[in-house]
């Protein structure tokens, strides 16, 4: 008999960037369990997305997990803050934007851990960037390393040395257009992902956010038009 496949947990927001993981995950043979985090983000669209997604791209298992990080506040995804628009590349490459939800990352990995343990796999993707992105901390590749460390000292599986943790960043060190270009290669249908900090009523994307021009400029780098609605598509 063939031997099963591997599982994995990925992260799955419903944005491109972890879509294109989803796609490298599947393509790498593994058996994707997705999990999403409904944060209390104001852009919960996304989670609808996460949904048509993980459907659409034969994950075996989606699970949306309900962590309510307004509590706590402090980011402009998650209050009442303005969230900035129009920044150029060399403003989102300095600082840290409001955009910022504490922590975040860190919790996520956490629930993704934990899953991972009961799936009986250490695989975890997550589609964090360093290169084009807006300055957060937790999506660094040094963080990373970090909580792959701890991660390895928190778990039954890892101390046993039956199930070590492996966090796969395959997108960390990739522009906007090179993930683009590598999703497409791997049949991904942009058009059903959600990017946008503050979408429309519609569910256009608003084209003057961060997560917006970003993507824009990494569709114009592909010479290729993006596949969703926008309000203003203009960077």
């Amino acid at each position: 008999m063939p031997a099963t496949p591997a599982r994995a947990v990925v992260l799955l927001s419903g944005g491109l960037d972890s879509t294109t993981t989803l796609a490298i995950a599947l393509q790498e043979g593994f058996r994707v369990h997705a999990l999403t985090v409904q944060y209390g983000q104001r852009h919960a669209g996304e989670v609808a997305a996460a949904r048509r997604i993980a459907h659409s791209m034969g994950a075996v298992e989606h699970v949306v997990c309900d962590v309510d990080l307004r509590r706590f506040g402090g980011s402009a995804l998650t209050g009442d803050l303005d969230v900035p628009t129009h920044r150029s590349r060399e403003e989102m490459a300095h600082g840290i934007p409001v955009t910022y939800v504490p922590a975040r990352n860190t919790v996520f990995l956490s629930l993704a851990l934990a899953w991972s343990e009961t799936l009986g796999t250490g695989d975890i993707f997550l589609g964090v960037n360093a290169i084009d992105y807006s300055g957060y901390p937790d999506c660094r590749p040094e963080y990373i390393v970090a909580f792959q460390r701890l991660a390895n000292l928190a778990t039954k599986g890892a101390v046993e040395r039956t199930c070590p943790v492996t966090i796969h960043t395959p997108l960390i060190d990739c522009t906007k257009g090179e993930i683009i270009r590598r999703g497409l290669a791997l049949g991904v249908d942009y058009a059903l992902t959600c990017s946008c900090y503050v979408p429309a009523a519609d569910g256009s994307a608003c084209g003057r956010c961060d997560a917006c021009l970003l993507r824009l400029q990494g569709f114009a780098d592909n010479g290729l038009r993006d596949p969703i609605r926008y309000v203003d598509s203009t960077p």
